[in-house]
């Protein structure tokens, strides 16, 4: 197969997608990491350990490799530092290269014995952030989610990034001078980035790689 070849392959992919993200059937996917410890106290001590990840969204920018820049903000829109996440608050995620900022809020959180999780879906910007609180900040529609989620079983650790109905907002009433670039972010370059991104997220959670 020529380089043209290649090229060609890649562009009908990329549409491809593009054509089913802008379709009525949304996509859904999830990405995953396990490790396994010697003994179930090693485990507790491990899950613990991947609470604190979890919830410390800010770390989340030191993680290892190429990742996006992750700002946790109150639902106030006020910088939080060194504190955990809360139901309410929103994360500006930041792609790496010049790209719009992405938005989304903190709809709910569980925090249990064996299981801990949030889910956030697209949002505006927080209050305090834009004169303009009614344009949704993200390559996604409002529909879609995005859960982060670590449990125990037995001696084994799990970590998941569950995305569900994932459409691209092109929508113009709600999107702006946002329309191509969403459509570009998402058939493109985020499609091809989403796997890196979350599958390192998910084995920082579960202890594969740590920050330095």
């Amino acid at each position: 197969m020529g380089l043209s070849d290649i090229v060609q392959s890649i562009k009908e992919k990329i549409l491809k997608e593009i054509k089913v993200l802008k379709g009525k059937n949304a996509k859904d996917k999830i990405y995953y990491s396990k490790n396994e410890f010697k003994t179930l106290q090693d485990t507790k001590e491990a899950f613990n350990r991947s609470k604190t990840k979890l919830f410390d969204v800010n770390k989340w920018s030191e993680m290892p490799g190429i990742t996006s820049t992750f700002e946790l903000y109150d639902g106030n829109g006020l910088g939080k530092s060194g504190k955990p996440i809360e139901t309410g608050d929103y994360i500006l995620i930041n792609l790496p290269g010049p790209l719009p900022d992405n938005w989304v809020k903190v709809t709910s959180m569980v925090d249990q014995e064996e299981m801990a999780e949030f889910v956030v879906g697209p949002s505006e910007k927080p209050i305090n952030q834009t004169d303009d609180k009614e344009k949704v900040e993200h390559f996604f529609s409002e529909e879609a989610t995005s859960t982060f989620r670590i449990k125990r079983v037995g001696t084994i650790l799990y970590a998941y990034e569950i995305g569900k109905d994932e459409t691209i907002n092109n929508e113009w009433d709600e999107t702006g001078d946002r329309e191509w670039i969403n459509t570009l972010m998402t058939g493109g370059g985020w499609l091809g980035f989403q796997k890196v991104q979350w599958k390192n997220l998910t084995d920082y959670l579960v202890h594969r790689t740590e920050i330095e």
